[in-house]
């Protein structure tokens, strides 16, 4: 979950017209969707979006991303953890409640989980708790995590050093430095890309796209946040990602095919249970 970047957008360059190709949004809020989710699904499917990622954020969300994943919509998994924003509502009830959870259906990650010292809406000591013991949590359970980071850089690489080689995952939405981004590589975790890469002031962000290996890349909206070029202004929804895939992919200087392909094995790689 991301707060919306400021700055003017990139015009935008062809539009994405090859539909035939497969995506998979490993990061969006249906839950928070100003659309029906059950609509929004459908033109994504229609467009080539065949999967998504739904994420938990905090304890309410929790029965609805499971209920969605398990039974609703069976083109959806989830992840269920508590965002570095709500990050006083982790305890030990909802560390039982996902460790309970833990062979869901559909249930895919731990996450969205991680540190957040932009808006510190939560104390950052209080973040910092919580990051590692949900970090801990994946371990235990063998479950890969989705990562938020924002402003906290230093202590986001510390934290990450001391899970090297204990738990896989990902940093989505990544806007974080290079700095952070090698060390991030170095520990093992992927980076997932948002539509913050087509903004006119993002530069620094398409330099990291440019050296992550395209096996350690993933693409994803975070909707209803963050909307790419040429729909800025937009609430986001998942079949935007194929806007976000198409400037990852002349950044990369790859085909859409190539790009698609290798986005989906990584997908289900690092999420073994997406496929499940």
């Amino acid at each position: 979950m991301s707060q919306s970047h400021s700055g003017p957008a990139q015009k935008t360059n062809k539009p994405v017209t090859d539909t035939s190709l497969r995506w998979i949004d490993i990061h969006v809020h249906l839950n928070m969707l100003k659309s029906d989710a059950e609509a929004a699904l459908a033109t994504a499917a229609a467009q080539g979006v065949t999967r998504v990622i739904t994420i938990g954020t905090e304890p309410k969300d929790h029965p609805l991303v499971l209920d969605w994943a398990a039974r609703r919509f069976p083109q959806v998994a989830c992840t269920l953890g508590v965002h570095p924003h709500e990050a006083t509502l982790w305890s030990e009830q909802v560390r039982q409640f996902i460790f309970d959870n833990r062979q869901a259906k559909g249930l895919v990650a731990v996450g969205e989980i991680g540190l957040d010292y932009y808006y510190n809406n939560s104390p950052q000591d209080v973040q910092i708790a919580a990051f590692r013991e949900q970090l801990e949590l994946a371990e235990e359970l063998g479950l890969p995590v989705q990562i938020h980071t924002r402003d906290a850089d230093a202590d986001t690489a510390k934290i990450l050093r001391e899970f090297r080689g204990r738990v896989r995952g990902l940093l989505h939405c990544f806007t974080s430095s290079a700095e952070l981004a090698r060390e991030a590589l170095d520990c093992g975790f992927d980076l997932s890309f948002s539509g913050v890469v087509t903004f006119k002031n993002a530069q620094a962000l398409r330099d990291v796209v440019r050296s992550v290996p395209l096996d350690r890349l993933h693409v994803e909206t975070d909707a209803p946040f963050l909307a790419p070029v040429p729909m800025r202004g937009k609430g986001n929804v998942p079949e935007f990602v194929l806007h976000t895939a198409q400037a990852v992919a002349e950044i990369k200087s790859v085909s859409l095919a190539e790009l698609s392909r290798q986005t989906v094995a990584n997908a289900s790689r690092l999420f073994s249970r997406l496929d499940g």
